[in-house]
């Protein structure tokens, strides 16, 4: 194969990686489902910062037009190893942590944002400009600071890689009564993603191949159509706040537990919760959290877990409990519905989540 015919490929295999970005930020923005239309915020809350970034892919378009040029390779070897991280920690970050804490680390991301905005706009600057600004030496200069930046944020994806890890533990039982109100399985799916792409995001950097890289454009093509497909399904969430304490409080309510009172608190905690969840019918609220309970009860939630724990088994397993026995209720009062018609008025999101609940209850 001739030289031209190399860069010919070259070129392709970059377009194939840039047309999927497009395709993704372009199904991403337009797709939801029908039901919630009227409330989109709660649906998919960083669906605009999620095409921002892969619509961030069009500034390789000169790699495109020219695989020749040198300027264009440097911007096109650099521009994964140098954004990657960064939007990848982002969207764990503002995806799962819109659910727990995403203001947290809502100044760390600025700062990384920044970071690689000022790694990335000498080059950016460099490959769109005929004939570029930047000297040799300056370039070689400037991809010493891509990768030691980079390297930097691979820390800051690893925090949030780590965190969202650890919400997946808390939440799995805790706060939610509908698994679908955490996107658990999403999570599950996409949270080692960046561990599993850096092979791929820094060879092509580090051999400076442009024959390398043409085939890892083509994996991370592939990688965009397979998260597109992982992304698809809308789940529904609410966004709630997630009350953090001290330490020390916890330890204090932690001793209160076994006083000479205790015994009578669980009694009149444990009334108040059958009172809303069970007599009041809560469990029919599909989104029902803990925090809906602990509004309705006199003690705060750090008590009112440690009764659900205690007392009915934990809150997930108590609620969807009496979800499965109005399930049954209801079909034999109304024979002639669907089952997913049931599992809704049952306070479920869907039969799927029905399923899901009853599969695990019987673990």
């Amino acid at each position: 194969m001739t030289q031209n015919e190399l860069i010919y490929w070259y070129g392709i295999s970059a377009t194939a990686y840039v047309v999927t970005c497009w395709m993704f930020a372009v199904i991403r923005w337009f797709h939801t489902c029908c039901a919630p239309k009227e409330s989109c915020s709660s649906l998919w809350p960083d669906r605009k910062l999620q095409v921002a970034f892969f619509c961030m892919g069009t500034v390789l378009v000169p790699y495109i037009y020219n695989p020749a040029s040198e300027t264009a390779w440097n911007l096109w070897k650099s521009y994964f190893p140098g954004t990657y991280y960064f939007y990848s920690g982002a969207l764990l970050f503002c995806f799962f942590g819109s659910v727990r804490q995403w203001n947290r680390w809502r100044t760390d991301t600025w700062i990384a944002g920044m970071l690689t905005i000022i790694i990335m706009a000498p080059l950016v600057i460099d490959a769109w400009l005929p004939g570029g600004l930047m000297k040799p030496s300056s370039i070689r200069i400037w991809n010493i600071v891509v990768a030691v930046v980079s390297v930097g944020m691979m820390g800051y994806c690893g925090l949030a890689i780590w965190q969202v890890g650890h919400w997946m533990r808390e939440v799995q039982d805790d706060y939610f009564s509908n698994p679908d109100d955490y996107p658990y399985d999403y999570a599950r799916r996409v949270w080692l993603m960046p561990v599993i792409l850096t092979p791929l995001l820094w060879t092509g950097y580090i051999l400076d191949s442009p024959k390398v890289m043409a085939v890892l454009n083509l994996l991370l093509a592939i990688f965009n159509v397979v998260l597109l497909i992982i992304a698809m399904p809308p789940w529904r969430r609410t966004v709630f706040a997630l009350d953090v304490k001290s330490a020390d409080q916890d330890e204090e309510e932690e001793d209160s537990w076994h006083d000479e009172q205790a015994e009578e608190r669980a009694r009149k905690i444990a009334g108040e919760i059958e009172a809303f969840v069970c007599e009041g019918r809560g469990y029919l609220d599909p989104h029902l959290k803990i925090d809906h309970v602990v509004e309705h009860c006199s003690y705060s939630r750090t008590y009112v877990s440690h009764v659900f724990k205690t007392r009915f088994g934990g809150f997930s397993r108590y609620v969807n409990r009496l979800r499965l026995e109005h399930y049954d209720r209801y079909l034999q009062q109304h024979p002639g519905v669907t089952k997913d018609t049931a599992a809704q008025e049952s306070g479920f999101n869907s039969y799927t989540a029905y399923y899901k609940v009853k599969d695990r209850l019987r673990e």
